[in-house]
């Protein structure tokens, strides 16, 4: 009776291990579809590349400025064509400086940048204005090719109305133009009036017990129907 070798046990084991940590780190290296969107790289002067080598920790990757966990601190998408940011654009959120110059761009990019909380820098094409205007930016500087807008103003702090928000909410930034109202720790709902966590057991509780009684009403018209017929 022949016997097996121990070691040939393990090679399904290393197998499986090899190809989990394979997955991993292509799922780790992903790139965000936006930083494809146009092709080629970060242009060498551009100033998310001055940005991105200065800053410890970052990297280039295709048209973006990566940081360690893999989001988005700069974009740059200068001279692709551009007619509007298209629909992958939420994705560079995070980002703290973009440049769009040297595109066609139309319309109004005001909600474009909504929840663009962290950015500090944005080059528009020199016909485009800062989103939210220059009450939302410390510094904007017109030049013959291009819009800067610099220093993204936290506009809670420049609105002076106290009772804007809720008694149990405060002001929060959400993009340049744009603040929002927060519920504090605890309270939730319309004008932050309900208080304690919101009830996940009792919402798909009261949403069961409403299908499951549509679709007893719905099963008891189609029985009759079929009777009478």
């Amino acid at each position: 009776m022949a016997l097996r070798e121990p070691g040939n046990r393990t090679c399904p084991v290393r197998w499986a291990a090899a190809l989990l940590l394979a997955l991993s780190v292509e799922r780790a290296v992903a790139l965000p579809e936006i930083c494809s969107q146009c092709p080629g790289g970060v242009h060498n002067v551009s100033a998310v590349a001055v940005y991105c080598e200065q800053t410890p920790g970052l990297t280039l990757r295709a048209r973006c400025c990566l940081g360690p966990t893999g989001a988005i601190v700069g974009l740059d998408l200068q001279n692709c064509s551009l007619k509007q940011p298209g629909p992958n654009f939420p994705q560079a959120h995070s980002a703290v400086i973009i440049e769009l110059q040297t595109n066609p761009l139309q319309g109004d990019l005001t909600d474009t940048f909504r929840g663009f909380t962290q950015l500090q820098t944005l080059v528009l094409p020199h016909d485009v204005s800062c989103p939210g205007g220059i009450s939302a930016w410390d510094t904007v500087t017109s030049y013959a090719d291009n819009q800067t807008c610099q220093g993204q103003k936290n506009l809670c702090n420049s609105t002076g109305d106290p009772e804007m928000c809720p008694e149990n909410g405060s002001c929060a930034p959400d993009g340049p133009g744009f603040l929002q109202c927060v519920c504090a720790d605890g309270f939730h709902g319309y004008k932050c009036m309900r208080q304690g966590s919101f009830s996940l057991l009792m919402f798909f509780g009261i949403l069961g017990s409403t299908t499951l009684s549509i679709s007893v009403l719905l099963w008891g018209t189609q029985r009759r129907k079929a009777k009478t017929s």
